[in-house]
């Protein structure tokens, strides 16, 4: 995969430059080591849907409180760092496959998309689950990063706590503002969903009010599995809206189609299989049909 392929079509923060992180506990310029990472792709990686060209931007209502807790979730689990595999989660462990992960998006993106899903701030406006994102057009694939903002360590705002994708595995690091190397090229960004639900860093203004997202449904009632034939090409029944229904409660109503209606359609087998792969399941256990293991999980 050629730089230039990479490169094609997406806007790039200004005054972009080649940059390596530096590895923990390194000299900043020093023993640095590179992050590549991967181009645009769905979840899961090739067995996902194919990312057509011009797909829109879909946020999701989050809070800065979730972003984080789905970040250290990989911390806890000593994500490896890939360009190539992607966690049961459907994300791509790299750099900007943790974002997405962390940004809760309905697909793997790249430095050169994330900002499409955020608007700019500034450094007195950091907020935790904010992003510092550098994206090299010259050389995407050797120089381009982006952390999370976790929070101010002192009082002076010359250190943070970064949360990032960066070999060996994800990390949890206090960081000079705004990196290790090439700081002057990392540009401040808020994604376009977050929502009040975490305390502004000590010492920073807050930002305006933002409306608070819906609540997420409640569990319906689930009655005993009602059998796989209620789930055939073109089923339409209560059983049907009931399994949309949660899926979007869990995150995955994105991949279907939007909101109940008639007809068990393929897009619904696909968010189906994302919720059974994000359990870990592969092969045929992970067939997006919903089975009653599938069923139970769904409505636990």
């Amino acid at each position: 995969m050629t730089a230039a392929a990479l490169g094609a079509g997406h806007a790039a923060p200004a005054g972009a430059a080649g940059h390596v992180p530096a590895r923990p506990g390194a000299v900043a310029g020093g023993d640095d080591v590179e992050t590549p990472q991967g181009e645009p792709a769905p979840l899961h990686g090739p067995v996902g849907e194919p990312v057509k060209t011009g797909t829109p931007v879909v946020v999701h209502a989050t809070t800065r409180k979730a972003i984080l807790d789905r970040a250290k979730k990989w911390i806890s689990a000593k994500v490896p760092y890939s360009m190539y595999a992607f966690w049961p989660d459907g994300y791509r462990q790299d750099c900007s496959g943790f974002v997405s992960m962390a940004w809760n998006l309905p697909r793997n993106e790249w430095t050169g998309s994330l900002a499409r899903y955020a608007v700019r701030t500034t450094k007195a406006r950091l907020q935790p689950g904010d992003i510092l994102l550098y994206h090299n057009p010259a050389n995407p694939l050797k120089g381009s990063h982006v952390v999370l903002f976790g929070g101010w360590s002192d009082h002076r705002h010359t250190r943070y706590i970064a949360y990032e994708q960066a070999p060996p595995r994800t990390r949890r690091k206090v960081t000079p503002y705004a990196y290790w190397s090439h700081s002057s090229r990392y540009v401040p960004y808020r994604y376009k969903g977050v929502t009040r639900g975490l305390a502004v860093a000590k010492g920073a203004p807050a930002a305006a009010p933002q409306p608070r997202p819906a609540p997420a449904p409640a569990p319906l009632p689930a009655p005993g599995y009602p059998g796989s034939a209620m789930f055939g090409p073109g089923a339409e029944n209560e059983y049907v809206t009931r399994v949309r229904e949660r899926l979007l409660a869990k995150g995955y109503g994105h991949l279907g189609p939007a909101g109940p209606g008639p007809g068990w359609s393929a897009a619904d087998r696909g968010a189906v299989e994302a919720f059974q792969r994000a359990q870990g399941w592969r092969g045929g256990a992970a067939d997006g049909h919903p089975g009653p293991e599938t069923w139970r999980r769904l409505f636990a």
